[in-house]
């Protein structure tokens, strides 16, 4: 690993009751954005050490072991670089953009991705963009998970930037998602009110608390329900990292197809091969959370204007609710 110009040092401590688990397996779970092939390189590099001692991949962490992982950070460009890459723009003026994502695109560069980010799509079809954010994130209001489409906002000059912040702020923004979820709703509406907490255990993950981490609220309303999942309509009053994700996952309904929250595997129906086989064939066409950011309503910085965008669902999603149907 030559020509490194900076480090990043992370230390865990193995929690108590921890079962034996590979370290390769254990890093890979709490570092954000890593793969078992990146730990496993640092492992062979020595920047893995655990009670200060170089282990090897196959050595299992023991409770109380403290791990020291030193990330090599290699050189990149002091700026992020403009790549012509299409975007879906639902309207654009003077000031701002609204962007239609695709599912698998990261908003902005950071470790592990530093290209093919909407970013840098932004950079390529315009060169005025905010620069309230710190470099690297260049006209970003908010965000959207990597394997969420649906709509963004991007701040054109740095006035906008700062009060559509500020409308994200006091949560006067309309956000409008659409999921399908498993299982079928006993209430068709309602209102989750529980606070989202980081996972102790996996840095990637997050869990509802009523004691600790951060107030997140979510409405929910079924639009449509099928034989094992339904399609749910979702409204933010809060924005944190995961909310609907976790949130539903919290009821036990899932977002479809969601790997980190357990919408990957049968929830409700039957385990029967039949019922399995469906199952592959229904994640092979949406392989990803079946969640799009459908709506988004704001009052326009320099007019005053309340201005609401809506996106079409893609054709993933659509398919998905097809095959549902039949």
């Amino acid at each position: 690993m030559s020509n490194i110009i900076s480090e990043k040092k992370l230390r865990f401590e193995v929690p108590a009751g921890k079962k034996k688990e590979r370290i390769d397996t254990f890093l890979t779970n709490l570092i954000e954005n890593a793969t078992r092939s990146k730990i496993q390189k640092l492992i062979d590099a020595e920047y893995v050490k655990v009670n200060s001692t170089s282990v090897k991949q196959n050595y299992k962490v023991n409770p109380f072991d403290i791990v020291d992982v030193t990330i090599p950070i290699a050189p990149r460009p002091e700026d992020t670089e403009a790549e012509d890459i299409p975007l879906d723009i639902i309207y654009e003026d003077e000031f701002l953009i609204i962007v239609n994502k695709p599912a698998g695109m990261v908003a902005h560069p950071a470790y592990a991705n530093y290209t093919g980010t909407l970013v840098n799509a932004l950079l390529h079809h315009t060169q005025k963009l905010s620069s309230v954010n710190e470099a690297g994130r260049p006209g970003i209001v908010h965000r959207i998970d990597k394997d969420t489409s649906g709509i963004l906002v991007v701040a054109k000059d740095d006035f906008t930037h700062a009060k559509l912040a500020e409308q994200f702020s006091k949560h006067t923004i309309e956000r409008e998602y659409w999921a399908v979820c498993w299982g079928i709703f006993p209430e068709k509406e309602g209102e989750i009110n529980r606070n989202i907490v980081r996972s102790k255990t996996d840095r990637k993950k997050f869990w509802v608390s009523d004691f600790e981490g951060k107030k997140a609220i979510t409405y929910y309303s079924v639009l449509e329900e099928f034989e094992f999942t339904s399609l749910v309509k979702l409204k933010l009053k809060t924005g944190r990292t995961h909310q609907i994700r976790v949130h539903m996952s919290s009821l036990n309904h899932p977002v479809f197809g969601d790997v980190t929250y357990g919408g990957n595997k049968i929830v409700y129906g039957t385990n029967l091969p039949k019922m399995k086989s469906r199952i592959d064939n229904l994640l092979e066409i949406m392989p990803r959370q079946a969640l799009h950011a459908k709506t988004l309503g704001f009052f326009h910085p320099h007019s005053g204007q309340f201005m609401r965008f809506d996106s079409p669902l893609p054709e993933d999603f659509t398919k998905l609710i097809e095959k549902l149907k039949s």
